[in-house]
């Protein structure tokens, strides 16, 4: 049996104020070239299908028409939500939706019953776990110590009661111990979402969500796919990809990838000013078409140089410098009065901070004849 992993479509997102609307349509589109030619038995989609608990308009015709498009091709498809998503909003329809094929994991209530699939090797049984707390998981099990996340899931699971003599597969979205996270994730205090990769040891295959780089917790065959888009700078270096999973008899699972290229690459560059715009203008813009993060390592500020650099660089996302003035790291120290020194001594200062060195003699005239101005507009 052939299985698509996907997760973390996160539809409707912006990522610093860009909407990724356009390109998670394309990366869709994608995905289902890919699906015509590889021709899977079912599709997994575990969690944060949306950005938004409360996601827009937008959002919602574009996992509408995803699932549309699923459903006219036959393919049974698997999901559930994840901590970004509503599971009541999520699991609305579901039982409607059903009849087209298309499963949607319900609200949880204490128990998950198996989707099944057949195949030469006999079946094979789908569990849909969503996104769960402790708290969630507590109240239906009032007789069990549940004091953290790994209890909460071994609870759950222990609870499913899958048959060890049948191929099984959970589609789920938590932290596993030990995973590799990325700037665009959610982040847990203290890693008190931690899940211990044994609790899923009932399962032939866990189709992970949550983590947006493609990886393996534990064993092989529990599997974060990762995002079908870059959504951090952090994920610039990653390859993004579906997962195909394909299960032969009992005990027997073979896991490939198959890349994604998406509308825009996220990329990041660094230089000079002159020398970014010299590569602009005069070699073509290589990186015209990605989403940029800039770092410049100008000693002085350029001015307005976020537009003068999206004349080159239309998807530049991020603009820092890296100098003297940055890598001092120095801040603001607290002491004195700040009432006992002069608006122009308080400036000299605050400037000598941000940049490394004191002001100049220009400079000081030049502040010093601007507050006055200003004061006296003020009278």
């Amino acid at each position: 049996m052939k299985l698509f992993h996907l997760s973390d479509l996160h539809l409707g997102k912006r990522v610093n104020e860009f909407s990724m609307l356009e390109d998670q349509q394309y990366i869709l589109a994608e995905i289902l070239r890919l699906l015509d030619d590889v021709r899977p038995d079912g599709v997994l989609i575990a969690g944060d299908v949306y950005d938004k608990s409360v996601p827009s308009a937008e959002a919602v015709t574009l996992l509408d028409d995803f699932l549309v498009q699923l459903s006219r091709r036959k393919v049974p498809v698997f999901l559930i939500a994840g901590n970004h998503d509503s599971p009541e909003r999520l699991a609305f329809g579901g039982r409607l939706m059903a009849h087209s094929g298309i499963h949607l994991a319900p609200v949880y209530d204490g128990s998950v019953a198996p989707f099944t699939l057949e195949d030469s090797h006999g079946p094979v049984d789908i569990y849909l776990l969503p996104f769960l707390k402790p708290a969630q998981v507590r109240r239906f099990f009032p007789e069990q110590e549940i004091s953290g996340y790994t209890a909460a899931l071994a609870a759950a699971i222990g609870a499913m009661h899958p048959d060890p003599a049948r191929r099984s597969v959970l589609v789920t979205h938590q932290f596993v111990t030990g995973a590799a996270r990325c700037d665009s994730e959610e982040v847990s205090v203290g890693g008190a979402d931690n899940v211990d990769a044994a609790v899923f040891d009932p399962f032939d295959y866990v189709a992970l969500g949550h983590l947006h780089g493609p990886q393996q917790a534990g064993r092989e065959t529990v599997r974060y796919c990762g995002t079908p888009l870059k959504y951090s700078f952090s994920e610039a270096g990653q390859q993004k990809s579906v997962t195909v999973v394909e299960l032969a008899e009992k005990g027997r699972v073979t896991l490939r990838t198959l890349p994604l290229k998406p509308l825009r690459d996220m990329a990041e560059l660094r230089g000079r000013y002159d020398e970014l715009t010299f590569r602009g203008f005069y070699e073509g813009a290589p990186f015209r078409d990605s989403y940029l993060h800039i770092t410049l390592t100008d000693e002085e500020d350029i001015p307005d140089a976020v537009s003068r650099l999206r004349v080159m660089y239309p998807y530049l996302m991020k603009l820092d410098y890296d100098n003297k003035r940055t890598r001092a790291g120095t801040a603001v120290q607290e002491g004195g009065d700040a009432r006992q020194r002069s608006p122009l001594e308080l400036l000299e200062e605050f400037y000598s901070l941000q940049n490394g060195q004191p002001m100049s003699a220009d400079q000081q005239d030049f502040a010093r004849a601007l507050i006055e101005t200003i004061w006296e507009g003020e009278e």
